[in-house]
């Protein structure tokens, strides 16, 4: 079996589960989400690949991670990732990545993402529920870090945080490739925003 189709039997299989957990139905997990019932069976009988962004709002929804939705089943308390057992849930055919490295249930789900955009891509992002935080650290190039239509310039060495519950895109406006990695904050259901969301403010340092 693949690693694609590993990770769609596990998402249908995690799907399922929370779906159950959380008691709620196919047509109100469509609501909450904003993903239609349709895609949402076919997530849940595996028979698609959805986007991350797709992922991303199922996860919204019932309170968990993406690391979760993906997971063959929960780990322990604590878990090594081995580099193959990284989840590469985006890429580009010119050599861009977003790549899943570690995720956690504490309280809410946090996700830890390693992130590579070749010269001229990007990757343009919903607004998470309320109390959503980012934040990201720039390794290699320049980030242009869009958020709620103002533009951020983060080179190499530098960090930012941010409050990711308003429209946000990241992109690569210079000629080398740009590498970050980011950790995303996801408080639980009904844990404040109900959504993606959580740490305390950032300091004043980070400048957003």
């Amino acid at each position: 079996m693949s690693d694609l189709d590993l990770l769609t039997r596990s998402l249908a299989r995690n799907v399922r589960h929370w779906r159950a957990e959380r008691g709620f139905t196919l047509d109100a997990l469509a609501t909450r989400s904003g993903v239609s019932r349709g895609m949402l069976i076919q997530v849940e009988q595996a028979r698609t690949n959805p986007s991350i962004a797709t992922v991303v709002k199922i996860g919204d929804a019932l309170g968990v991670s993406v690391t979760s939705l993906l997971d063959y089943e929960r780990g322990p308390r604590v878990r090594v990732v081995a580099p193959e057992a990284t989840a590469t849930v985006w890429d580009t055919s010119g050599g861009s990545h977003g790549r899943l490295l570690a995720g956690a249930e504490a309280p809410g789900p946090l996700e830890l993402w390693e992130w590579r955009l070749m010269p001229g891509e990007g990757n343009t992002s919903d607004p998470h529920p309320q109390g959503t935080w980012e934040i990201l650290h720039v390794t290699v190039g320049t980030l242009t870090l869009t958020v709620d239509g103002a533009a951020h310039r983060v080179p190499a060495g530098s960090s930012v945080a941010f409050a990711a519950d308003a429209p946000h895109a990241y992109r690569n406006e210079g000629g080398e490739a740009a590498e970050f990695t980011m950790a995303v904050s996801v408080p639980g259901v009904g844990g404040g925003g109900g959504g993606r969301g959580g740490p305390p403010p950032p300091p004043p340092a980070a400048g957003l």
